[in-house]
């Protein structure tokens, strides 16, 4: 059986045999090429096309995820854990969701050397979702649906909680992080401020004074999150987008994915003019699988959790391999984000 491999070279046609084992009935693949693909700057993605020695039931593409080639990505990764939570999440949580996800055929972790594989199925021709173009309200509000049914199933969820790769939320994970995003931020600004608006860069200053309360307070239900659930970890075209990327889930508030979400991947008038449609969307698809919880209290979460994209954008800005698409997508969500906060007046809900 094969374990996890330390980047793209490792993807040889006998580790995929090994990897695949339990799919192929002693059969073994011959060949194998890979090319890359999506965006993703913290794990590499890559198309396989195999080739086996017999008819087998696995199909002749899949995509493989593998740690970083680029070595500041590959340091974010560790620091956050998110080679570990990927692996895991495929491993011991994505079989059991109702909610659409890539078929996973092999899954491994290795904490020595923080090394990691996932094989998926390929869902091509279905397309990601543009960051910097955003979506449109119909696929928020279809994306929104699969959103619901995630986190209907883990909502409030003792073995969900029990998981400590999972359920990684303490005071001390919340003060590391906090510190890590302020000492990150003087780069940033020295980075993005020629290019991003005198009221978004105050937003963010006046954030981060109040950042480690934020990011320590939970209040209300928790559940399964994705963390980062926004256009290009979303796949359209089939009959319901399907949810990609699971580096960073967790256990905690969901309606910090609706945020997010809402506040990075649509435009901002979009956002404006759609949002309490959608997020009402959210909250009857919610209670209608059993949830329960106010409106009231999903929309003052909501208002609230619009701090979770200027955490991500600045942090993730700052951590992972710079490229020019990354500047400009960190750019417009970083925006986004602002404006959100400001148009809910969310300040007035940090504690």
């Amino acid at each position: 059986m094969s374990g996890a491999v330390a980047g793209a070279a490792d993807l040889t046609a006998a580790w995929l045999t090994g990897a695949l084992a339990p799919h192929l009935d002693g059969a073994a693949v011959t060949a194998v090429t890979a090319e890359p693909v999506g965006t993703g700057q913290v794990s590499d993605s890559l198309r396989l096309r195999l080739r086996y020695d017999r008819p087998v039931r696995l199909p002749a593409t899949m995509v493989a995820k593998v740690p970083a080639a680029a070595e500041a990505s590959r340091a974010a990764a560790r620091a956050i854990r998110t080679y570990e939570i990927e692996a895991s999440f495929y491993a011991h949580i994505a079989g059991g969701l109702d909610a659409s996800l890539p078929t996973c055929y092999f899954s491994a972790y290795a904490a020595a050397r923080d090394d990691y594989a996932v094989l998926l199925q390929d869902l091509a021709p279905a397309t990601p979702g543009d960051q910097l173009a955003g979506v449109t309200p119909d696929e928020a509000a279809a994306a929104i649906d699969e959103m619901a049914v995630l986190h209907a199933a883990g909502w409030d969820d003792p073995g969900l909680a029990a998981l400590p790769w999972l359920n990684r939320h303490s005071a001390e994970t919340a003060a590391f992080t906090a510190a890590m995003v302020t000492d990150l931020y003087a780069g940033f600004r020295e980075r993005y401020a020629p290019r991003l608006e005198p009221e978004v860069i105050g937003l963010v200053e006046d954030f981060l004074p109040a950042m480690g309360g934020y990011l320590a307070a939970r209040d209300g239900a928790s559940t399964l999150m994705h963390g980062d659930f926004r256009a290009d970890n979303l796949l359209f075209g089939g009959p319901r987008p399907v949810v990609l990327d699971w580096q960073t889930c967790a256990y905690g508030p969901g309606p910090t994915d609706l945020a997010y979400f809402l506040g990075s991947s649509l435009p901002v008038q979009a956002r404006r003019d759609h949002e309490r449609v959608l997020v009402h969307r959210y909250h009857s698809a919610l209670t209608a699988r059993g949830v329960r919880l106010t409106w009231d209290d999903c929309w003052d979460a909501y208002r609230r959790h619009a701090f979770h994209g200027i955490v991500m954008s600045v942090g993730a800005a700052m951590l992972v391999e710079r490229t020019d698409r990354g500047d400009e997508m960190f750019c417009t969500m970083t925006t986004r984000h602002a404006h959100h906060a400001l148009d809910l007046e969310a300040t007035s809900l940090l504690h």
